[in-house]
């Protein structure tokens, strides 16, 4: 059951969270877990990837071009800069969300269509944005994408629970709901 996760979006979208939650999951069903984390200027909205490896051995934590079995994107963009990592039969999981870079804004370049540039992979645009917002938690986009996510990996729905009850505090509750909300998105 080895699997590669790469996770990529914007400072302050909970990409590393997300991480620690999902690696979090993969040891405590007894599996040995990679992770590496790039987040340069991820506290002024730069980008934030992380690759995770989990299996019976895993010697590195990072993933060459058409190795990931799964993208977890944050936002459209990001998703477009790391499609060249998934595996042929890799899926991707986008939030179908926009965060426009300061040249789209200052007009000198243009934001990508996604669908047009993303032809030939395997993806599903989930509304995480919209779907937290209506659970009162515009924060949630991390735990909507994770429920998503855990619905296509083998791992208990309690262990994701459990993770998110231990690293969430205060905020627990409210993640849950976005989690389940996504484990539940496109019933």
């Amino acid at each position: 059951m080895d699997k590669n996760l790469l996770l990529a979006g914007v400072g302050g979208q909970g990409t590393i969270l997300a991480s620690k939650i999902i690696a979090g999951v993969a040891e405590k069903a007894g599996l040995d877990v990679k992770v590496a984390e790039v987040h340069g200027m991820a506290q002024r909205g730069g980008a934030v990837v992380t690759y995770l490896r989990f299996g019976e051995k895993v010697n590195s934590p990072l993933i060459a071009h058409r190795e990931a079995d799964f993208l977890l994107a944050f936002e459209k963009l990001e998703a477009l800069r790391w499609l060249s990592y998934l595996k042929p039969e890799g899926l991707a999981l986008v939030n179908d969300m926009e965060i426009y870079p300061l040249p789209v804004l200052t007009g000198k370049a243009f934001y990508p269509d996604f669908r047009e540039r993303a032809q030939g992979v395997s993806f599903n645009l989930i509304p995480a944005r919209e779907i937290a917002r209506t659970l009162n938690n515009p924060r949630g986009i991390n735990m909507v994408l994770l429920g998503f996510l855990a619905k296509r990996l083998t791992f208990p729905k309690e262990a994701w629970l459990e993770e998110i009850q231990n690293r969430s505090g205060k905020f627990s509750e409210a993640n849950i709901a976005c989690f389940q909300a996504g484990f539940n998105y496109g019933e």
